[in-house]
């Protein structure tokens, strides 16, 4: 299916053709813009809310730029929708975020426009400083770096840690800050608050509006004067309004608040920015989901609802004829509400994802008990380490890819301490359409190396209860649960706890050719392979490990006294994960088995289906039952 744009949208391919564009118009691309954003994720799929709310944002910018000599960055890529439609992408929009397609964040290696990768927040004003720092070594002085932040992405410690650098720096370089009080889930915290202050204040907007208006008669006569005016709006800033100088405290110019919905005052401001000197903020209040009725009134909803009828609004959801499997993120939920029920001393947190790992369930029925700190995975990981002390049991729910930036945390003030913090990993393995910046690819082997932590992953939902169960037993000490994004296997899951012992696996299906052992859910792929290669004339062992580590000593002693052929599979790297806990072992115990690890390989698997990434990485059913028969073949010597 093709996607026409609209006549106003049609001729621009590159912003080049933007600018030719008159000025009094751009509110016509911006609509058309809007609409072919609609129309093709009705269809396609992807993330929806972001991208709508800065539409005009993102006219303004391309219009004002010389992009992509001057540096764009979008913090975080689902804003990004009409930036890649803009710098010549339109006609392949329709493949974003499907195999072999465009992705669904900014990405270098993608276009010349797209400056920085973008999927994790909070990392672009780092990013920005250094490319300004850069710009005025290489004397550039006329370059221009802009890193457009969400509100969001602003509570991760990084974002202040690169403002406060950036207002010593005296680097050239806009902060454009995109308030529209949301990440995927409304924003928490005192900045949000602080924010909002600043945008509901009526005595600041009046003022700002008249230094707005002195600015611009000024900014004919140069740049002095401008700054002189800046420094005038700081003064009376601090004044009328308490707490107003957090940017400027940093050295940060500030504007605004402005409407991130008026392209034509946005096109204003920004090239009355271009020409003051040094760090400056750009405070944009705007509606996630702007321009679609539904996506503005449930924008948590609307973040990523897949195909749906742009008309109705009907999101379009498979119709089953029988029970369905849950998702493992509900299970978790669900699970975790049952436990603390029965626990007291279980509380759980999560930083900015509670309706992405369910952790709302708990957070509906126990406020109190359950807590969302805002994207700030480090803060989150000692935190939860602090209850610890104090004789909590602590579930931090972070995705797989989001605990690398909270990673020191664990080591540090969870690990040397041994203090009983759940660490249950969503998005575990390959996270699909979003791509290599939210596959759960390292896990297994970056815990793998921390004294103290125990590390599983469950085969189905019923073993996803029962680690959950023996996790949260007393004196367990730091404890890894990881599982993957989507559904399990079990529509009937709901059965009692029963405790798992640690370290100790099971053995599914019995064979005498070879064995396969598997950890996680990819061994329901693993245990069909051994069953369909009975039909091949292969009598293969299925044995699921359930533990990284410990791993099942008796269990291992088992497989290499009775097996010279052993394959492993996991769905996380190859390098220093599962399968070369089995080799060590192996050769610690000096056992010669010949031995064939299926994994995610040492490179990056780009976005796709989940099943499209195991084939193309060989661990699908077809891919372990290939490597099984390879594998059964006699040695070739000489």
């Amino acid at each position: 299916m093709t996607i026409q744009p609209g006549k106003h949208l049609a001729g621009i391919m590159y912003p080049s053709d933007l600018k030719k564009v008159e000025e009094a118009d751009l509110h016509l691309v911006c609509q058309d813009l809007r609409q072919y954003i609609v129309d093709t994720v009705s269809v396609f799929g992807g993330h929806f809310g972001a991208s709508l709310g800065v539409v005009e944002l993102t006219v303004a910018l391309h219009y004002v730029l010389d992009t992509p000599n001057d540096q764009l960055i979008w913090d975080v890529g689902h804003q990004a929708y009409g930036h890649k439609i803009l710098t010549g992408r339109r006609d392949n929009f329709h493949t974003n975020r499907i195999y072999k397609g465009l992705s669904g964040f900014p990405k270098r290696k993608e276009s010349e426009y797209d400056s920085f990768g973008v999927g994790h927040s909070s990392t672009s004003i780092s990013a920005g400083l250094g490319m300004a720092v850069a710009s005025r070594l290489n004397n550039e002085p006329d370059k221009q770096v802009v890193a457009v932040i969400g509100d969001g992405a602003l509570t991760g410690g990084m974002a202040f840690e690169a403002m406060n650098h950036a207002g010593d720096s005296g680097a050239n370089m806009i902060i454009v800050l995109n308030d529209n009080c949301m990440s995927i889930d409304p924003n928490v915290g005192a900045l949000k608050d602080y924010l909002t202050d600043i945008t509901t204040s009526q005595t600041y907007n009046k003022l700002k509006d008249e230094v707005w208006n002195v600015l611009g008669k000024f900014s004919k006569f140069g740049v002095n004067a401008q700054e002189i005016v800046s420094k005038i709006e700081g003064g009376l800033k601090a004044s009328l309004l308490k707490h107003s100088n957090l940017f400027e405290s940093l050295n940060l110019r500030y504007f605004g608040p402005v409407d991130g919905h008026d392209v034509h005052h946005l096109v204003k401001i920004l090239k009355d920015l271009k020409n003051i000197p040094g760090p400056k903020i750009l405070h944009c209040v705007t509606t996630k989901g702007k321009g679609y009725a539904l996506a503005e009134k449930d924008q948590t909803l609307w973040h990523a609802p897949g195909k749906f009828d742009k008309i109705t609004g009907e999101i379009h959801k498979k119709i089953y004829d029988k029970p369905q499997p849950p998702k493992y993120q509900d299970v978790f939920g669900h699970t975790l509400l049952e436990l603390a029920e029965l626990n007291p001393d279980i509380v759980g947190v999560t930083p900015a994802m509670p309706s992405g790992s369910s952790m709302n369930i708990m957070m509906k029925a126990m406020p109190h008990r359950a807590f969302d700190v805002g994207i700030a995975e480090q803060h989150a990981v000692t935190f939860s380490a602090g209850m610890a002390t104090q004789g909590k049991t602590v579930f931090c729910n972070i995705y797989s890819s989001f605990m690398q930036r909270g990673y020191d945390q664990v080591v540090h003030d969870v690990c040397l301490q041994n203090l009983p913090v759940v660490f249950c990993l969503d998005r575990a393995g390959f996270a699909g359409a979003d791509g290599p910046t939210h596959h759960g690819a390292y896990d297994l082997a970056y815990m793998r190396c921390i004294p103290n932590m125990v590390i599983s992953a469950p085969m189905n939902e019923e073993e996803l209860r029962n680690l959950m169960f023996t996790a949260q037993k007393t004196n367990q000490g730091p404890f890894t649960i990881r599982y993957p994004r989507g559904e399990g296997v079990m529509p009937d899951w709901r059965h009692k706890f029963q405790e798992i012992e640690i370290g100790k696996g099971r053995k599914l299906k019995d064979g005498k050719d070879m064995a396969i052992v598997s950890i996680g859910h990819i061994g329901n792929l693993a245990l069909k392979a051994a069953q369909n290669l009975e039909n091949e004339g292969l009598s293969v062992a299925f044995y699921d490990a359930r533990f990284v580590k410990p791993l099942d000593a008796e269990m291992f002693h088992e497989i290499f006294s009775r097996f010279d052929k052993v394959i492993t599979v996991e769905d996380g790297c190859l390098m220093g994960g599962f399968g070369s806990a089995v080799l060590e072992f192996a050769a610690d115990n000096e056992y010669n088995a010949r031995i064939k690890r299926l994994g995610i390989p040492d490179q990056v698997i780009e976005h796709g289906e989940q099943l499209e990434l195991f084939k193309e990485c060989g661990f699908d059913t077809e891919g372990i039952m290939q490597a099984a028969m390879e594998l059964a073949e006699p040695v070739k010597v000489g």
